[in-house]
C-alpha cells in the first residue's frame, strides 16, 4: 500500500478524513477537514476528490463535503450488525409499542457503547443517544450491561479511567462501578436513574449470541419510581432476541 513521506499510508489518511465528521454534523468544508486531520490542505482536497469519485463522500454546489450514501450502503452490509438488527427489530418494535418512550439497540465498540438503532416518538423524555452515536460505558444502562459481561481485564482497563460524569448520579468511582457491575450480572439488567440526565432513567438487558454478550436492548423513560416496572420486560425482550440469534426461538 502506498505510503507518504511520513510513513502513514494513504488509506490511513482517507480513514482520518471520513472519521473527522462528528455526530450531528452534515456538511464540512475541505479546510475544516484539513484542520481536524492535520493534513495539508492540498492533500485533503485530493483525497476528498478521490473519495467523492467512489461515492464515500459527497459535495454540494458550495463545495462543502458530507459522508456519502455509498459509505452507508457498504457499512450496512456488515454481517454481524445486519443479522443482529434483523433478529432484534421485531422485538424492539414491540418493546417500543409497550413503553411508548425510547427503545434502542447498543453494541460495544472500544470503550463506548455504539447505538445501531433507536425508536422514539414525539413528546417523550430527553435522550442523548442517537443512531450511530456513542456514550461512555460507565454512563449508560447499555454501556454498563456490556461492561458487566465483558472480559475482567477489559473491565479493569475501563475502570482505570478516566471516567466521565454527566450528572451527580453517574457512577465514576471504580469501587462503586464494581459493585454495580456485580449487581447487573446477578439481576440480568441495569437500572440507571439520572445517569445521563436528571429527568431520564435508562434500563438495559444483555443480548447473547452463543453465550457471549453481543448487544443490549434498552429503553429510556422518565425518571420516576414506576420506571422499574419495565425491567422484567427488558429481560424478556433481550432473551427473545438471544433465542432468535441462536436459532432456538
Amino acid at each position: 500500500m502506498a505510503r507518504t513521506q511520513s510513513g502513514e499510508s494513504v488509506l490511513s489518511r482517507a480513514v482520518r478524513l471520513v472519521e473527522a465528521f462528528r455526530q450531528g454534523e452534515e456538511w464540512l468544508t475541505v479546510s475544516d477537514l484539513a484542520r481536524r486531520t492535520g493534513l495539508h490542505l492540498a492533500t485533503a482536497s485530493r483525497l476528498v476528490a478521490e473519495l467523492t469519485e467512489h461515492g464515500w463522500l459527497e459535495r454540494d454546489e458550495a463545495r462543502r463535503v458530507r459522508l456519502g450514501v455509498r459509505l452507508w450502503e457498504v457499512a450496512a452490509r456488515a454481517s454481524s450488525a445486519l443479522s443482529l438488527r434483523e433478529a432484534a427489530m421485531p422485538v424492539l418494535e414491540d418493546l417500543h409499542a409497550q413503553v411508548r418512550q425510547h427503545a434502542q439497540i447498543g453494541v460495544l465498540d472500544g470503550t463506548e457503547v455504539l447505538f445501531l438503532e433507536r425508536l422514539s416518538a414525539p413528546d417523550v423524555v430527553v435522550n442523548y443517544t442517537r443512531i450511530a452515536g456513542r456514550i461512555p460505558l460507565n454512563a449508560s444502562s447499555s454501556g454498563l450491561v456490556l461492561l458487566a459481561h465483558s472480559d475482567p481485564a477489559f473491565q479493569e482497563e475501563v475502570l482505570a479511567g478516566p471516567l466521565e460524569s454527566f450528572t451527580e448520579h453517574t457512577p465514576a468511582a471504580p469501587m462503586q462501578l464494581r459493585r454495580l457491575l456485580a449487581t447487573i450480572r446477578r439481576t440480568g439488567s441495569a437500572y440507571c436513574p439520572g445517569y445521563l440526565h436528571p429527568d431520564a432513567t435508562g434500563i438495559a438487558a444483555p443480548v447473547f449470541r452463543h453465550g457471549r454478550a453481543v448487544a443490549t436492548l434498552s429503553v429510556v423513560v422518565p425518571n420516576a419510581p414506576q420506571a422499574r416496572q419495565w425491567e422484567p420486560l427488558l429481560r424478556i425482550a433481550a432473551a427473545t432476541v438471544t433465542r432468535r440469534l441462536d436459532g432456538t426461538g
